[in-house]
């Protein structure tokens, strides 16, 4: 692991502090890491969003009701699979 130094406000050790001695975590560099953990996670469902809206806008627009479109869609696979 690598220690990692800097200065934040008063409030917001305080705040950490306060969170850290009610019992989750076991000090404040845990609550800090598991803070980091959740922004990974939260950055990467943010990532997997847009490259799946991306690929959305790429596969075109259906032109005509989107119930319409459903039904064919379950029309299809019931010939497929009978």
């Amino acid at each position: 692991m690598t220690d990692l130094s800097f200065s934040i406000p008063e409030s917001m050790l305080h705040w950490l502090e306060q969170r850290a001695a009610a019992g989750d975590y076991v000090d404040v560099a845990d609550l800090l890491r598991d803070l980091v953990r959740r922004e990974q996670d939260r950055a990467e469902r943010i990532h997997w969003l847009r490259e799946q809206i991306a690929e959305g806008l790429a596969s075109g627009i259906v032109d005509g009701e989107p119930e319409d479109l459903i039904e064919e869609i379950i029309a299809a696979r019931r010939a497929r699979h009978g």
